[in-house]
């Protein structure tokens, strides 16, 4: 079987979102394609997804003029003191040997992508919207709302179990379960579900939202996972993707998001989610060596979940390159999927 051309490759990916290079292990994905796969009346807007720039352009894509550089203070100006790099402790020299490990891999995987030379000029209109129609782009659904909901802070107020989301079905001929065209359903701690063969628009607190056909969600709190455990024993989950709220000084310090303490997560029932023929485990993990060490020794025993391998995402600007100097220490232009299998379940 003859291999795909370069043209070839180029055409799947502005279809699927994936571009898998030639006689290498590297992928490169786009979110947003990979996401409108799954919708029918409507498109993920790529404006709206990539809020942050992750180049040098304006939003008209123009490149920024260089600032000049500030003529030289004549005011004396006491120089600091350069600090003298500390040495390692065992724990960051384990993760630098981690890094090494790995790091002939992302360098392979880097240089696969700068020669990449038409994908990378496909990347220059990655956040633009002009292949949507106005129908596919039309509507605040789409579009990045000026005052979103936090659902995080939304879900721990009293009046949680008040709050309904309406979902309008009157776009899908095919999909009478519910006997009408609208229905208004509790949004915590409840199953949302569009079994239809089209997107739902559902809108809550005035904000609306699209729903993928064939899909559903739960939100809840952590603790009322179990109900996620299926009823039946010969039932459950192939797929457990799991990306934990992991402590983190910066969050913390920056008011990001809340975290919990690493041993909360050892409670998770991933046995009992897990479906009868098995279940792939795929889980987020910082740099952090501590944290490495805590899912090999403890969580993924603990989940009785058999490591697989890992998985690394580099993260590349507009023009191919690293966000960051791929060997800075704190500051690693990558994050790890940790993938483990979770063996078939009994039932009694």
């Amino acid at each position: 079987m003859n291999s795909p051309t370069t043209h070839e490759r180029l055409s799947r990916f502005l279809k699927s979102g994936i571009y898998r290079f030639e006689n290498s292990t590297a992928i490169f994905i786009d979110p947003v394609r990979v996401l409108n796969r799954f919708y029918t009346r409507f498109r993920v807007s790529p404006t709206a997804y990539y809020s942050r720039f992750f180049d040098d352009d304006d939003h008209n894509g123009n490149s920024k003029e260089e600032t000049p550089e500030a003529p030289p203070d004549s005011r004396k100006r006491k120089r600091k003191k350069e600090k003298k790099p500390r040495p390692l402790n065992e724990t960051e020299l384990i993760a630098q040997r981690r890094h090494q490990e790995v790091r002939p891999l992302l360098l392979k995987a880097h240089e696969t992508l700068l020669g990449a030379t038409e994908l990378l000029a496909a990347l220059k209109g990655l956040r633009s919207d002009g292949h949507f129609t106005d129908e596919e782009c039309r509507g605040s659904a789409l579009k990045r709302e000026a005052n979103e909901l936090n659902f995080v802070e939304l879900g721990r107020v009293w009046q949680s179990p008040l709050y309904e989301i309406s979902l309008n079905f009157d776009q899908d001929q095919n999909f009478t379960q519910h006997g009408g065209d609208q229905i208004s359903v509790p949004v915590f701690n409840n199953f949302v579900v569009n079994n239809g063969d089209n997107d739902v628009e559902a809108e809550l607190l005035n904000r609306n939202y699209i729903i993928p056909r064939k899909s559903c969600f739960y939100m809840s709190d952590l603790k009322e996972i179990h109900n996620l455990v299926p009823v039946e024993c010969e039932s459950g989950f192939n797929l457990i993707l799991i990306d934990p709220p992991w402590e983190n000084s910066s969050a913390h310090q920056k008011l990001k998001y809340r975290t919990l303490p690493n041993r909360y997560f050892l409670s998770l029932p991933i046995e009992q989610l897990t479906h009868t023929s098995g279940a792939l485990v795929a889980l987020w993990v910082t740099n952090r060596e501590k944290l490495r060490r805590f899912v090999e020794n403890e969580l993924f025993p603990s989940w009785g979940v058999k490591y697989a391998a890992t998985f690394y995402w580099l993260k590349v600007k507009a023009d191919g390159q690293l966000i960051s100097q791929l060997d800075l220490f704190h500051h690693r232009p990558y994050e790890c999927l940790v993938l483990g299998y979770s063996s078939q379940k009994t039932c009694c």
